[in-house]
């Protein structure tokens, strides 16, 4: 259980960054629409608002606890909402004219088309990392319960049927 704890570690370490990163770059560029009204607003604000649930939920689960990695229905559908916040942010790059979805020349230079491709990379890492956290929860919640207990009658180290003792 140790391995799979530190792991959980990384990964909410992962989903921190990543969503602290996206965070930081749709923040300038919501500016940047709402000032300039430059780019799609509401692909930005769905990206914010899902780097912002991120952030929060990988910091509030970075405690290290069993429970934390209980949460596998909540990292699938943040994984989920990640892959959506990416595809919408790669269907909007074909009306930038930044050059291909997968060209990522000029990335480092600061400009508008490097913030955007950007955000799509760490989108998708935040996805994958998401995900992986998801997987790491069903195997710990299955490894948890198969390693619980079973109640026996104290004679025969056999279960018990139906929960009675026999008396």
């Amino acid at each position: 259980m140790l391995l799979s704890r530190i792991f959980s570690l990384f990964l909410r370490f992962g989903e921190f960054v990543c969503g602290a990163v996206v965070l930081g770059i749709m923040s300038f560029l919501v500016h940047q629409w709402d000032k300039y009204g430059v780019g799609p607003g509401g692909r930005e604000i769905y990206t914010l608002v899902i780097s912002c649930l991120s952030v929060l939920f990988s910091l509030i689960w970075l405690i290290p606890s069993t429970s934390s990695m209980l949460h596998y229905p909540f990292d699938l559908f943040m994984s989920a909402a990640w892959f959506a916040a990416f595809g919408a942010l790669i269907n909007w790059i074909h009306k930038l004219n930044c050059g291909g979805i997968f060209h990522w020349g000029g990335i480092t230079k600061g400009s508008y088309c490097g913030k955007w491709k950007a955000a799509e990379a760490f989108s998708f890492i935040s996805a994958c990392f998401w995900f992986a956290s998801f997987l790491l929860g069903i195997f710990v919640y299955h490894k948890l319960s198969r390693d619980r207990p079973v109640a026996t009658d104290g004679t025969t180290g056999r279960r018990r049927r139906w929960g009675r003792s026999h008396v």
